[in-house]
């Protein structure tokens, strides 16, 4: 497994549409384990393929649950991976403070699905179908936006994406002159 790099907005290739995958090969589980990998060493909650600049439609989520921060983190407990994944139904409506492994330091509050049904195949091929909601739903709906070239961002209204783009550009500079 290796580590990857996670592309950093506003770099051109996360607004790419990323294709389907034809065949889960050897390339394809690797892909998948080397994104878990990535996903876990960020801290993050989800990776799409597309933010480390493959243009295929995989996503690896491990979204926590449980009642504690010991239970949170066990690395890998709540591991599902989506080869293909499509939203087939959602309800419901949530707003939720959102962050981006691509856009660090940076949260906004998003409105989204509350439940959302979403069919995928596994990282074996088989198809299996989720029913989500809450912080899942949520993770779910993000990562396939960004499998359309879809940043939270993008989500938000003018204004407030223009704010914060600012924000975020300004907290790059800082971190370039630190450097």
């Amino acid at each position: 497994m290796a580590l990857l790099n996670i592309l950093k907005y506003p770099d051109p290739f996360l607004k790419t549409k990323a294709a389907p995958v034809q065949s889960i090969d050897l390339e394809v589980k690797k892909l998948i384990s080397d994104m878990v990998e990535t996903m876990a060493m960020a801290r993050g909650i989800g990776l799409a393929a597309t933010q480390v600049g493959v243009g295929k439609r995989v996503v690896v989520l491990n979204v926590p649950v449980g009642e504690n921060d010991e239970e949170r983190r066990e690395r890998g407990k709540n591991l599902v991976v989506l080869v293909n994944p499509e939203i087939v139904g959602s309800s419901g409506s949530i707003t939720y403070d959102e962050g981006c492994l691509s856009v660090p330091g940076v949260t906004a509050e998003v409105e989204r699905f509350s439940n959302v049904t979403v069919k995928a195949l596994d990282r074996d091929g088989a198809p299996f179908e989720i029913k989500a909601e809450g912080l899942f739903a949520i993770a779910l709906q993000h990562e396939i936006d960004h499998l359309d070239g879809i940043l939270f961002i993008d989500r938000l209204s003018r204004l407030k994406r223009e704010l914060i783009k600012r924000k975020y550009k300004k907290a790059m500079e800082r971190q370039d002159r630190a450097l």
